[in-house]
């Protein structure tokens, strides 16, 4: 018997899949970006449909439920993305001040070129 939050789960899968097609069509994921996601989101609809499959996993590791499993591995996702992300923005920022200062320090070097000549 499927279950509200197992449709639910399989529909989630499946629009992840469809994103991660345009965006790779739309040539904004490279191809093992678009392998990385399209796996996950048919494995997410795999195990929504039989999440009876974790239940060793769920044993040996001493949780009360599946449910608790995805919980954690949700939390450290988010905590792993996160982070990600602001090695990213961080490396951005120090891209562009160093641009910033190098466009700054030839202005300002450009007007005392000029009055040399």
């Amino acid at each position: 018997m499927v279950l509200g939050i197992q449709v639910f789960g399989i529909v989630f899968g499946a629009f992840m899949l469809y994103m991660s097609f345009l965006q790779w069509k739309k040539r904004q994921f490279t191809l093992t970006e678009f392998l990385f996601w399209s796996s996950f989101a048919v494995v997410f609809s795999a195990l929504s449909l039989f999440p009876n499959v974790l239940d060793p996993i769920v044993a040996s590791l001493k949780l009360g439920r599946t449910l608790d499993l995805f919980i954690i591995l949700g939390f450290m996702f988010l905590i792993a993305a996160t982070f990600y992300s602001y090695r990213i923005v961080r490396s951005t920022q120090k891209q562009l001040e160093d641009l910033v200062r190098q466009i700054a320090v030839e202005r300002v070097q450009e007007p005392l070129q000029k009055k040399r000549k």
